[in-house]
């Protein structure tokens, strides 16, 4: 007979999270550029009191457990206490993209079938444009006060947040129930058919929350002044919202404001001393700094990752401005978290060349996450750092499905993630590509990773992306689209001269195209399938 623990059940609520916060680090600051144009501040224990008073708006809407309920917002504080009031009242918060097209806007609210929309006032008209092809909606509550109400729409009995909030008195205990009960949904980004649900547990979640917090993972402490680029619509703001209030830190939200200048301001206003986000938001912060020749004071850490991080912009950050870059890999089923870049004792005495090039993979998994290489045969391929496979992965907070899609995507019990990558000896994994994104010349691969890295260290290249253009010989060769930085002047040939020694030359593009603007997905990703579709005729000069 197997002997248990005397240990208290406590459920991993994410309520728990919030109260922890506002109970031990009440007085912390929440700071948000508003909508409005204003700067608002809140503290750990207000976010949690109108939280409550959320909930208590949603008792009082009709909106019974179980039931979803959208975002269509910028990051806020209004937007946290949606993600607290939802999830912490047994309900279901779903994050959707403004960015996406009107149709998968509207798609994936049927499919969730959303009670409820809560709206942002400068993405209302959408939401007002596709209000009929919104059946299952009931409510839709405008984020703001009544002086900032629309003054016309079409939907009937259009709700204000800030009454809602103000007609409740707080009265409210958070229910216990299940930790395995849905906690909120995300939406994959669906550039090749439609997006697909990833439902998030409270477990997940807060399991999640704690890695994060990590000291090798995102190493986030109470001194921290954390401001989240990353959209809360992008796999809930990569669990930052989370994990802030675990560890009791201040929060600063940007809002819709986040071109470099912006940015720029309030991280030195505020003190930030941690962000994170996507490649391109930093493209803009630091050609920003650059033209104008300034310095960050406070800001010391920031997770890059959604995609490859170029090691050029990896130096810039760190040797220019004394900013470490976490380089990390998630997915939407991975909630996001998978591994991020941070180095073992083993490697320091390392030259600082060989410890840049370990940063450069996207790293080691945390605790909680394990991942496989597997080959086309799904056979299990060696951690020598060369082998090229398809990465799989398991664990605590990794889908075994998707919403209302009863085929599990499961291999022998892992999660095929579409990407393709190496793993060395000392379990550092890199992405060498999508697997839709390489480019597979005379049966060889080639990494269109390596050649955007490659062209984003040349000081005339703002922005680079391979694709594979059709030719005769070796069914597939490299095509670079590129973006010069405002000014710069060079040529084709030079970009091509640039590759001389950084790769086998076999591997060098065959062509550069020049254009004003790289197409990007709705999560800030380049969007390589529109580029294929552009230059699907281009004939190479080698063709």
């Amino acid at each position: 007979m197997s002997l248990m623990g005397n240990m208290m059940h406590m459920p991993l609520m994410i309520s728990s999270l919030l109260t922890h916060a506002a109970r031990h680090n009440g007085d912390i600051e929440i700071v948000s550029k508003r909508v409005e144009g204003d700067m608002h501040r809140s503290t750990w224990a207000e976010v949690e009191l109108r939280s409550r008073k959320l909930a208590q708006a949603l008792d009082r809407l009709g909106l019974e457990a179980g039931d979803c309920v959208g975002t269509l917002a910028w990051n806020g504080y209004r937007h946290m206490e949606i993600y607290y009031g939802v999830s912490g009242s047994q309900r279901v918060c779903h994050t959707i993209n403004p960015r996406l097209f009107p149709q998968q806007v509207a798609w994936i609210v049927s499919d969730a079938k959303d009670k409820a929309i809560f709206v942002d006032i400068n993405i209302f008209p959408l939401v007002d444009k596709l209000a009929p092809m919104m059946p299952t909606v009931k409510h839709v509550i405008v984020m703001c006060g009544r002086e900032h109400m629309p003054k016309e729409s079409s939907i009937p009995n259009l709700l204000c947040y800030e009454e809602l909030i103000a007609a409740e008195d707080g009265n409210y205990a958070w229910p216990s129930f299940d930790e395995n009960t849905a906690a909120s949904i995300c939406y994959t980004s669906g550039t090749t058919g439609n997006p697909k649900g990833a439902i998030y547990s409270h477990r997940s979640t807060v399991l999640h929350a704690f890695a994060a917090a990590l000291p090798d993972a995102m190493a986030i402490k109470a001194t921290d002044v954390i401001l989240p680029v990353v959209p809360m619509f992008h796999v809930n703001a990569w669990g930052l919202p989370y994990a802030a209030a675990m560890v009791g830190c201040k929060l600063v939200f940007p809002g819709h404001h986040l071109d470099g200048a912006s940015l720029f301001n309030l991280f030195e206003e505020e003190k930030v001393t941690m962000s994170a986000g996507v490649p391109t938001i930093w493209l803009g912060l630091l050609n920003h700094v650059k033209t104008n020749n300034l310095k960050f004071s406070t800001f010391k850490a920031t997770v890059i990752g959604g995609a490859a991080c170029p090691p050029a912009m990896i130096r810039t950050f760190e040797n220019d401005f004394g900013v470490e870059v976490i380089h990390a890999w998630g997915m939407t089923e991975l909630s996001p978290l998978g591994t991020l870049g941070r180095l073992k004792s083993k490697h320091a005495d390392l030259p600082t060349e060989a410890k840049q090039k370990i940063l450069e993979k996207q790293g080691k998994s945390v605790f909680g996450i394990d991942m496989r290489i597997v080959d086309g045969e799904g056979k299990v391929l060696p951690w020598d750092g060369k082998s090229a496979g398809d990465l799989e992965v398991k664990g605590h907070w990794v889908v075994n499905g998707y919403f209302n899609i009863d085929k599990s995507p499961l291999h022998d019990g892992w999660f095929p993630t579409g990407d393709v990558a190496t793993i060395d000896s000392d379990g550092y994994m890199q992405i060498t590509d999508r697997s839709k994104d390489v480019i597979k010349s005379g049966g060889e691969w080639i990494s269109s990773i390596d050649l955007e890295n490659v062209l984003m260290a040349h000081p005339a290249v703002h922005e680079a992306a391979a694709i594979a253009a059709h030719h005769p010989k070796w069914d597939e060769r490299p095509l670079m689209v590129v973006v010069r930085k405002p000014g710069a002047e060079v040529t084709s040939e030079e970009l091509l001269a640039f590759y001389k020694g950084k790769i086998p030359s076999w591997q060098t593009p065959d062509d550069v195209v020049f254009v004003d603007e790289i197409p990007h997905t709705a999560t800030g990703k380049i969007y390589k399938l529109k580029l294929r579709e552009t230059f699907k005729d281009h004939k190479l000069p080698t063709a």
